[in-house]
């Protein structure tokens, strides 16, 4: 009994020690969201917002009303994204799962308390105070594998940020681009349509042969086709882009600007970029917290292969006739038929998983970097070279050509064929600077975050004609 008297200030002290640790969940879910927060404004330049309550929702509702008010900017949609989206939302809900099994692992398991009564000849009362000793002399360990799946939890979150911001940004860059294409659709549309009734009357009067006011028909007929492939690209990335700011309604008629910003007059350069990555990709610092938890959980499993179940009890006996009787008891399984080496084996297994798991991530890092900024200079080099050269000289070659046509020098079906070539260089010249600022976005979030596939969007290219025939 005097072994038991000095254990018992022991377990007293961790029990004390342990509910003194153990808090609440909301205040610490609220805690990792302002780190959140705070990490997206930190990348990005915005923040999202948790909406939990009526304020919250209208506070985001009066964000949303100024920032639609105007033409939205690509910041401008990627606030509204991180304010609106509900797949945000949804996700920051995890914070609150995860630190519920954070303030959880830092509770020691409740006591178990057991009463039996036998009546008979000679009444017997029993009464036992249990505990599981083991966990509460590891709760310091588990509550730290608990923590590190807790910063875990947050850096998942703060990746998904870094999606829908990312996904955001590209999706208003494909949608003012293919608005942009529709608008010149419309232009060149209006223009072939007032040629083809010019034409009509030329053919009238006898002043345009039939094959030749036909070859006007079918340019006509080619625009205006061409425009309603284009309008219907224009409705489907502005669908994509109120998707992802999480906007029905009213809201669906915000405006955006009239064209694509214009290239920047010099590009970003490649020094230290793969470091950055290295230093501050969520992935990898993902991978190594579950490196560290793995290293965590393996000490642990090597320390209590052999004690799986460790009990404590205080036994209160009270038998008529016999007079009070107290005692103790120690619960422990004997490894006899399992040693721990299953245990252990998989949990050295599951640590050099992550190990390699952990190369891997930094080596494709490194490989998604290098790509980045490859497809940035070139996707810079090719749209900087159609406004300058390509779409410039096009345009000189299209007012010759009109001048050869008033000098009856070239026909119509030459003077149609070069149009066909100048829209196409018109419409490839605003591809071309749709996938620089695509590129230029992929670059921007390859160092923070593995955020999906990079790389241009799939071509929206829309044919100037049909196949053109041989000249005569």
């Amino acid at each position: 009994m005097v072994a038991m008297g000095r254990r018992r200030p022991a377990l007293a002290l961790a029990l004390a020690v342990a509910l003194l640790l153990a808090g609440c969940a909301g205040p610490v879910a609220e805690r990792a969201f302002t780190e959140v927060a705070g990490t997206a404004k930190e990348r990005t330049g915005q923040a999202p917002r948790w909406i939990k309550t009526d304020e919250d929702a209208k506070d985001v509702r009066q964000a949303l009303d100024r920032l639609l008010a105007a033409p939205l900017g690509a910041d401008g949609a990627v606030e509204a994204a991180l304010l609106n989206n509900r797949r945000l939302q949804g996700s920051f809900a995890e914070l609150g799962i995860a630190a519920a099994d954070l303030t959880r692992s830092w509770r020691p398991p409740n006591p178990g308390f057991t009463y039996s009564r036998i009546d008979g000849h000679d009444r017997e009362i029993e009464r036992t105070f249990s505990m599981n000793v083991l966990a509460l002399l590891t709760l310091p360990i588990a509550a730290e594998i608990e923590g590190r799946r807790f910063e875990r939890a947050k850096l998942q979150v703060v990746q998904q940020v870094m999606a829908v911001a990312a996904q955001t940004r590209r999706a208003w860059f494909n949608a003012v681009a293919a608005q942009q294409m529709a608008d010149y659709a419309a232009q060149v549309r209006d223009a072939t349509q007032a040629q083809a009734e010019l034409g009509r009357r030329a053919q009238q009067v006898g002043n345009l042969s039939v094959l030749d006011y036909a070859r006007e028909q079918v340019f006509y007929g080619e625009a205006t086709a061409r425009l309603a492939q284009a309008r219907l690209r224009a409705g489907a990335e502005r669908e994509r882009l109120a998707r992802l700011m999480g906007l029905w309604g009213k809201d669906l008629a915000f405006p955006l600007p009239a064209r694509l910003p214009d290239l920047p007059d010099a590009t970003l350069t490649a020094e230290g970029i793969e470091a950055k990555a290295i230093t501050e990709r969520l992935d990898i610092r993902m991978a190594r917290a579950e490196l560290d938890g793995m290293s965590t959980a393996l000490g642990l499993t090597h320390a209590t292969r052999f004690v799986n179940v460790l009990e404590y009890g205080y036994i209160r006996n009270r038998e008529e006739g016999l007079g009070r009787r107290t005692g103790y008891e120690i619960g422990i399984e004997i490894p006899i038929f399992d040693f721990g080496d299953a245990k252990v084996t998989k949990a050295e297994s599951l640590y050099m998983q992550s190990v390699n798991n952990l190369a891997e991530t930094a080596i494709n890092a490194r490989s998604a970097v290098r790509e980045a900024y490859a497809t940035y200079r070139t996707a810079y080099d090719i749209a900087r070279h159609y406004r300058q050269e390509i779409v410039p000289t096009r345009k000189r070659i299209s007012d010759e050509m009109l001048l050869r046509y008033n000098g009856m020098l070239v026909s119509v079906f030459e003077l149609l064929s070069d149009a066909r070539d100048q829209i196409q260089s018109v419409m490839a010249a605003i591809e071309a600077e749709r996938d620089f600022w695509l590129a230029e976005t992929d670059l921007q979030f390859v160092t923070i975050a593995d955020v999906g596939e990079t790389g241009a969007a799939p071509p929206m290219r829309i044919d100037a004609g049909a196949a053109k025939p041989a000249a005569h």
